[in-house]
């Protein structure tokens, strides 16, 4: 996997203003765009194409220094207009393109990034990986945006905005590993881009013949097998390394990759004020 992530950064540095196909390069590489999407998100701490973007305002600044005609530098890097060209070499470098042919800068240059799997001790993660037939995973829906670190309160404000005897009716309702209540991530973008909009379900899983309540939101699933990491310590710090930790060391070190599907979290024991909990991380996976 590491290989084929800093392949993807070679193809990002030869393409200049060329649209770059993540399914074209994961499909020449072995694997999926949507697994490469997630791996990249997930350790480089931003999405593809915000990577390709800096890039392409990093080395378009020098031509910007240079005094080449900007509606030539723009089109060169995949823009339409000066105008659309500004805005994306703002965000990235903080002033204008007029202020850094000026002034010379100030420039903030995103550097070609590296992968390197680095071994980070000796104690394995907690995994087993289970082979499931299709299910239904059923509760209350809201979209969310994805927060990365921290307590989500767009998720807990839609936990508690449910009454008490609801969690108890749905936790009865549950007949499917994984058991209890379960907080469900849906329809996440393969960039994983923080403050994108996601579909957050709270519910349980039954079979796929359960005859649903119409007041319940269902998420079908289909048949294949899952890895279920355990995490245990401070909520929500311990899942959310969990999280990294699957895309830095466990799924370089194994034979998988990620399908499309939801993601779950099973709460196994928590404390009473939920500091601390004891979690299971469902992911679906394919052979890679």
């Amino acid at each position: 996997m590491i290989e084929v992530l800093n392949r993807l950064v070679d193809e990002i540095e030869l393409s200049s203003g060329d649209q770059v196909d993540v399914d074209d390069v994961a499909g020449g590489l072995g694997t999926t765009g949507y697994h490469l999407r997630r791996m990249f998100s997930s350790l480089a701490g931003m999405p593809v194409s915000e990577y390709v973007r800096r890039r392409r305002m990093t080395v378009a600044a020098s031509d910007v220094i240079d005094g080449e005609d900007l509606l030539t530098i723009a089109v060169r890097y995949g823009y339409s207009s000066v105008e659309a060209f500004g805005r994306a070499f703002r965000s990235v470098h903080g002033a204008s393109h007029g202020d850094i042919r000026r002034d010379g800068g100030p420039l903030r240059p995103q550097p070609i990034l590296r992968f390197r799997l680095t071994v980070e001790g000796s104690s394995a993660m907690d995994a087993r990986i289970i082979e499931k037939p299709p299910f239904r995973l059923i509760g209350h829906t809201v979209r969310v945006p994805l927060i990365h670190e921290g307590v989500n309160p767009h998720i807990q404000q839609h936990i508690a905005s449910l009454p008490i005897e609801e969690h108890a009716r749905l936790k009865a309702l549950s007949s499917e590993e994984p058991r209890g209540l379960l907080q469900v991530s849906a329809d996440v973008e393969p960039d994983y881009t923080e403050g994108s909009e996601t579909t957050y379900l709270h519910g349980v899983a039954v079979d796929a013949d359960f005859e649903l309540p119409a007041d319940l939101d269902e998420i079908a699933v289909d048949a294949g097998p899952w890895v279920v990491l355990r995490t245990s310590g401070p909520y929500p710090a311990a899942l959310q390394s969990a999280y990294v930790a699957s895309a830095t060391e466990w799924f370089p070190s194994n034979p998988w990759r990620l399908r499309p599907g939801p993601s779950i979290v099973a709460v196994l024991d928590r404390a009473q004020d939920f500091s601390a909990a004891t979690c299971e991380l469902w992911f679906p996976i394919e052979r890679a």
